[in-house]
C-alpha cells in the first residue's frame, strides 16, 4: 500500500510523520486490496482551539474509494479521530465484499476538460470503477457526495448517479446523437 501525506500550512515533525504512518498504515490490516491511501493535513485559522487542524483521509482499493475527515487541537488528535472512522469504513466495506464474494478488477480511465480562452477548466483525472448502480449508490453515501460517475456493470456503460432534490437518486447513462 502506498501512503501519500501532504501538509498545508503546517510543517510536519518526523515524529508526527511517523506516527501516522504507522496509524494509517496499519489500514491494510483490515482489508489487503488498499492500493493508495493519501493524507492531507491542514492547518486553519479557527475560533475553537479544538478544530484547529483537518485531517482528510482518501483510501483507494481496487473496488472503492473511501474518504473521512475529521478535525482536532492537535494534528495527532485529528489522526486519531479520522483513523477510526477510516477502519470502520474498510470493515464495512470488507463486509460487503465478503457478502458478494467477487472483487471486480478496475479499468482506469482519464477524464479531461480543454481550456478555452474564454474559460478555465480544472482538469480532474478519476479511476472509473466498474460497479452496479446500487453499489455506486452505497460508494456516493459513504463518500458524502451528491453524485458518482461510475462503470455500470448492467448496462456496460459510464453513468453518472445523483441525488435528486426529492432524495431519490437519479441515474445519467449519456447516448451518442447519431
Amino acid at each position: 500500500m502506498e501512503l501519500n501525506i501532504t501538509s498545508r500550512g503546517i510543517e510536519l515533525t518526523q515524529e508526527e510523520s511517523r506516527l501516522i504512518r504507522r496509524k494509517l498504515g496499519r489500514l491494510d490490516r483490515h482489508f489487503d486490496g488498499i492500493i493508495e491511501t493519501r493524507v492531507e493535513i491542514t492547518e486553519e485559522t479557527t475560533r475553537s482551539r479544538q478544530d484547529r487542524f483537518l485531517v482528510r483521509v482518501t483510501v483507494s482499493g481496487s473496488s472503492t474509494q473511501l474518504h473521512g475527515e475529521e478535525r482536532g487541537d492537535t494534528v495527532l488528535a485529528a489522526v486519531d479521530k479520522v483513523t477510526k472512522i477510516m477502519q470502520r469504513q474498510v470493515e464495512h466495506h470488507k463486509g460487503k465484499l465478503r457478502e458478494k464474494k467477487s472483487i471486480p478488477d478496475e479499468p482506469t480511465a482519464e477524464v479531461a476538460a480543454e481550456a478555452t480562452p474564454e474559460r478555465k477548466y480544472v482538469i480532474k483525472k478519476l479511476d472509473v470503477k466498474p460497479m452496479a448502480a446500487d453499489e455506486a449508490a452505497d460508494q456516493m453515501e459513504l463518500l458524502g457526495y451528491d453524485f458518482f460517475f461510475f462503470h455500470n456493470t448492467d448496462t456496460d456503460r459510464l453513468s453518472l448517479l445523483y441525488r435528486r432534490n426529492d432524495g431519490d437518486y437519479g441515474l445519467i447513462e449519456p447516448e451518442k446523437k447519431r
